[in-house]
């Protein structure tokens, strides 16, 4: 049995749904890319992606002499359906359970540990969302999936519910080819979003975008937009609902992604009028935690105002 074999199927014994590999290489086409959305300025207030921009552009500026990109992804779906009541605020899926940070984190560096005692000499470096790494890009030329017109990845075999996690390494390995873009023609996500977030197939404009504004938006929020919030008060799944390929979407099989009863339907008053106390315990291992607590106020005002 090879070591990629063996890397693999170790993979799946912890947990993730789908592992694949890429060549750690410099990203000249995507690279070109990150640089024009940060010209157009449309990363907004995440000033962080200004940052490290080498690293993220090539993982051997992360890791020296890195061969290798291990890439993996955890099916998070729950078939339950979004409340249809004018009263009921809605939660993105990912945020439902307990924060993905956590659990994917806590297996992929179990993944990283099995590795170091497999090739001791090796180098290897693992993140779940919070380094210099392009998550989505790498899991694209990993074979994962391909990245669809919302920028998010889509997979065959899960759709686009999918966390993303990966690990930079010295050990040279078999890679994966990337997989054809099945979008199409399909412009069903760009059509849906509601605030025109999507400015262009593959490129979104943070500053207009719901989960951005619910989330990593800090202070008032722009009067037009508003009146658009369709009942979101963390995150937004508008153009994951609509994207045919979340037709093969499957229920996770992880306990910890499962919903917590009181994410799924709650009212706008009791989120607007929520106490630092309730919030500490109701939000403990969430990412909703990541809103602040002023935030989840603001979302809960201004998405369940009458028109």
């Amino acid at each position: 049995m090879t070591l990629t074999e063996q890397i693999k199927i170790k993979a799946h014994e912890l947990g993730f749904h789908k592992v694949g590999i890429a060549k750690a290489e410099r990203l000249d086409v995507e690279a070109e890319h990150l640089e024009d959305w940060l010209w157009r300025d449309y990363h907004a207030s995440m000033q962080w992606f200004e940052k490290n921009l080498q690293k993220r552009m090539d993982p051997r500026e992360i890791v020296p002499n890195a061969q290798s990109v291990i890439c993996v992804a955890m099916n998070y779906y729950s078939p339950i359906e979004h409340s249809q009541n004018s009263n009921e605020a809605k939660i993105s899926r990912y945020a439902w359970g307990d924060d993905y940070h956590d659990i994917v984190l806590e297996r992929i560096q179990m993944l990283a540990d099995c590795i170091k005692q497999l090739e001791p000499g090796s180098e290897n470096r693992f993140y779940v969302d919070t380094g210099p790494v392009m998550d989505k890009v790498w899991a694209a030329r990993a074979g994962l999936g391909w990245q669809g017109k919302h920028s998010l990845l889509i997979t065959k075999d899960f759709g686009s519910w999918v966390f993303l996690g990966e690990i930079i390494t010295t050990l040279t390995l078999d890679y994966d080819s990337p997989i054809e873009d099945f979008c199409g023609t399909c412009t069903a996500c760009i059509d849906a979003c509601p605030t025109d977030a999507i400015r262009e197939p593959y490129v979104v404009e943070s500053s207009r975008c719901l989960s951005y504004l619910t989330i990593e938006h800090r202070g008032d929020i722009e009067e037009e937009l508003k009146d658009k919030f369709e009942r979101w008060v963390f995150g937004c799944d508008i153009c994951q609902d609509i994207c045919p390929w979340n037709r093969f979407q499957k229920e996770t099989d992880v306990e910890q992604f499962q919903p917590r009863q009181w994410n799924i339907h709650p009212t706008f008053e009791e989120l607007e009028t929520i106490t630092t106390e309730e919030y500490i315990k109701r939000f403990k291992k969430s990412p909703i935690k990541r809103a602040k607590i002023d935030g989840v106020r603001r979302n809960a005002k201004i998405a369940g105002r009458k028109k």
